[in-house]
């Protein structure tokens, strides 16, 4: 019976010694990761909490702290991110509003103090101020669609519809304009029609922003093409042409908002640059991608890819 119970109390104590260094040790543990954390806090470090220990709790914890860390980088570099392309935005909006406003400006005054202008003199004024206005609307426009296209107030309803369509329809739309600069034009649109899941008003909003960006930036390469093909189980949407193409160095951003192509296409040219952005927001909004491919004077293409509806 005594030996029993001196067992019982050697293993008792035991407990009680292995229980106090555990609990020691955990303690020291946290000590340790909640120095290291305020350090981390304190420097704004992307470091991690990093602890050898056997303890699983401890592991535990520190998986899921650094788990935590992680995620609280990510938003933090997110939120830089956003925070550097707002302030570009507003820089870049500034001036595109501000240019036209100045020159519009510059119209009023005239009209308003030269009293020596022949009226015919006025009716030119006249007609590039309205010009200029109707190209500050389109701006303005172009601000607020984009606006509401990434906040998802912008809903786009979709229903079965034939690409062969709505492609001919956009080339016949600029097909004066395209024979004007003197481009070659060369269609590729079979006769068999392609379906897709889609909305007419943002595929024609799309075409136009392509071509009519082919035309600004590519005409200096004499040739206009749109095709339209399968693409494995696909339909893809290729518009290209042929002109000064898009140094490598900005393929990657040409679907920024406000990026514009000026300095990689044509310096005569000055753009917004939310008409390739608001193309790949409302291209993705039917369920599809965007995509560019340049080499200078051989072929630049935009290519939208959708499902293909079969049935």
């Amino acid at each position: 019976m005594i030996l029993a119970l001196s067992v019982l109390i050697t293993f008792l104590l035991v407990m009680n010694i292995i229980q106090y260094v555990s609990r020691k040790k955990i303690n020291n543990h946290l000590h340790e990761i909640s120095e290291k954390l305020a350090e981390i806090i304190e420097h704004k470090t992307a470091e991690k909490v990093l602890l050898q220990t056997d303890q699983h709790s401890i592991q535990f914890l520190l998986i899921q702290i650094n788990r935590l860390l992680a995620y609280n980088q990510k938003v933090f570099a997110d939120y830089a991110s956003t925070k550097d392309s707002l302030r570009k935005m507003i820089s870049n909006m500034s001036h595109d509003l501000k240019t036209p406003l100045t020159v519009i400006l510059g119209y009023v005054e005239k009209l308003k103090l030269d009293d020596k202008l022949s009226e015919d003199e006025k009716e030119k004024a006249i007609l590039r101020l309205h010009d200029k206005v109707v190209g500050l609307i389109s701006l303005l426009n172009q601000f607020f669609d984009l606006v509401k296209i990434e906040s998802n107030d912008y809903m786009i309803p979709l229903s079965k519809i034939s690409l062969n369509e709505i492609c001919r329809k956009n080339v016949l739309d600029y097909y004066d304009l395209l024979l004007s600069k003197g481009l070659q034009v060369e269609i590729d649109i079979p006769e068999r029609n392609f379906y897709i899941l889609g909305n007419e008003h943002a595929l024609n909003r799309i075409l136009s922003n392509l071509i009519s960006n082919s035309i600004r930036y590519g005409s200096d390469g004499g040739v206009f093409g749109l095709t339209l093909r399968e693409d494995k189980g696909s339909i893809a949407v290729e518009i290209w042409d042929k002109g000064k193409g898009i140094a490598e160095v900005h393929q990657d951003r040409v679907f920024d908002r406000l990026y514009t192509l000026d300095d990689a296409r044509n310096p005569q040219f000055q753009g917004s640059g939310l008409g390739l952005s608001i193309s790949k927001r409302l291209t993705e909004a039917m369920n599809g991608s965007i995509h560019l491919r340049s080499k200078p004077f051989e072929k630049t293409a935009f290519i939208c890819i959708f499902k293909q509806m079969i049935y």
